[in-house]
């Protein structure tokens, strides 16, 4: 088991690609705490994965919200005896033109993404620091990490600005034994994504089928959407990679859409 006794503070853990890191990550021996803004949906999933047989709680939290992040942290540091992982994975998508966009909703993003990976990057690096024993903070960007689509300003923008973020903390982390790392996936068929495709439709004013195709999925090699379990491979090899090799590094996973 790579993760054996590990502690993994997972946020939007609830469903999604969060959901199927933390199933990875329990199968792989870690312990570990939903966080999800759904306190019944982090418990009942929480609960799915120690009728597995592994150790896991629900926490509630709005990561925008420091007191929350902070409180919910600790919970769970408490509970399992400290914070060794930590997947910031909460996200949201609106798409506007930029000259539509509200700055309601532009600072809406940018909190969800960017203050929320700080907020809980500082209240979980200070448990790892303290404990003397490593750890490592990753952050899920995107594609849009690196590249840029239509209708997404602020999301690019926030989505850029994490693999800033994992850079300083991998280079500030390095002396107590932390790494950071950005995953950036192409597009995974969440409920965030299956949201997208209506409202991209209309705004572009093609179908449905349309959007999958030739906006989605048109630069991937195979015609196909990124899938759960590929994101939740790629944060289990940052996860238990034994060195500092990798720390400040970004991978992408989009079936070929982007190529570095």
């Amino acid at each position: 088991m790579q993760l054996k006794d590990k502690v993994a503070y997972i946020t939007g853990s609830a469903s999604g690609i969060g959901k199927e890191i933390a199933i990875l990550f329990a199968q792989e021996g870690a312990k570990i705490i939903i966080a999800d803004l759904n306190k019944e949906a982090a418990d009942a999933t929480a609960a799915e994965l120690k009728a597995t047989g592994a150790q896991a709680i629900g926490v509630a939290v709005d990561v925008t919200n420091e007191d929350q992040v902070n409180a919910s942290v600790e919970e769970g540091a408490a509970a399992f005896g400290g914070i060794d992982i930590l997947i910031s994975n909460a996200g949201i998508q609106i798409v506007h033109p930029v000259e539509e966009f509200s700055f309601a909703d532009w600072k809406k993003m940018l909190a969800i993404h960017l203050d929320g990976a700080f907020l809980t990057t500082k209240a979980c690096l200070k448990h790892m620091y303290a404990q003397g024993r490593g750890g490592s903070v990753i952050y899920m960007g995107s594609v849009h990490s690196k590249e840029a689509s239509l209708l997404k300003a602020p999301y690019v923008t926030a989505k850029h600005g994490l693999i800033g973020l994992a850079k300083t903390v991998a280079k500030e982390g390095a002396k107590h034994g932390v790494r950071a790392n950005v995953i950036c996936p192409g597009f995974v068929r969440t409920p965030l994504v299956e949201k997208q495709i209506p409202e991209q439709a209309k705004t572009l004013g093609i179908s449905e089928e349309e959007v999958i195709k030739n906006v989605m999925l048109k630069e991937t090699v195979d015609g196909e959407f990124t899938t759960t379990e590929d994101v939740a491979r790629v944060a289990l090899l940052f996860a238990g990679f034994p060195t500092n090799a990798l720390t400040g590094q970004s991978l992408v996973v989009s079936h070929g859409w982007f190529m570095q």
